[in-house]
């Protein structure tokens, strides 16, 4: 009969033990949270952040110079903006001591009818953030239906695809729609046989 005496005196600490633990969980629970940051998982770190390869943005523009050349008001800018659009070429019609070429005032014009003045555009760009002339370099999106101008300049046959390393992020897709162009004799293509020629000669005999 003593066993079961011998028994009960065993088992005496163990509510107290078990309170003990209690209180030293309770306690923990208390401790303040370490702080997300400290993760190193914010956007900074990842390079998700809206300074990540951001270029000009949204603008609006204000006059068109040619058919591969604008003229924008940036967002927040106090003056305009001169934009080469990138990966095109278009015939020349305002370069000093060089005759205007074939399809240039077609380009010009076709520019105007896709980004008339006061049109709001995003600039996307690449590389290079602007040409040895100190202009900003772009492709360039129509903000309303985000319609690619560039590629619609080329596709349209007003311009033909230019490499322009290392400006090179969109260039197969603008080689493509100049090869389908051409393949059609869309544009310059058909009216001049090809960009750089001069509006003076006749177009070829098919």
């Amino acid at each position: 009969m003593a066993r079961p005496a011998l028994a009960r005196r065993a088992v005496g600490p163990i509510p107290v033990l078990t309170a003990v633990v209690l209180a030293a969980v309770a306690l923990a629970g208390c401790a303040p949270a370490t702080p997300a940051a400290s993760t190193g998982t914010t956007a900074a770190s990842t390079g998700a952040s809206a300074g990540a390869g951001a270029g000009p943005g949204g603008a609006t523009v204000t006059k068109i110079t040619d058919g591969d050349t604008i003229h924008v008001r940036i967002d927040g800018a106090a003056k305009d903006t001169t934009v080469r659009l990138i990966g095109i070429d278009t015939p020349e019609t305002k370069r000093p001591n060089t005759p205007v070429e074939c399809f240039g005032t077609e380009a010009s014009a076709h520019m105007r009818e896709l980004l008339p003045v006061g049109t709001r555009v995003r600039l996307e760009p690449d590389v290079e953030p602007t040409d040895r002339y100190g202009r900003t370099l772009a492709y360039v999106f129509r903000a309303d239906d985000d319609l690619f101008v560039n590629r619609a300049q080329v596709e349209d046959g007003y311009a033909a695809p230019y490499r322009y390393p290392p400006n090179v992020a969109h260039a197969d897709e603008l080689s493509e729609a100049g090869r389908r162009a051409r393949e059609r004799g869309a544009g310059l293509w058909g009216a001049c046989d090809g960009p750089h020629t001069t509006a003076s000669r006749p177009p070829p005999t098919r």
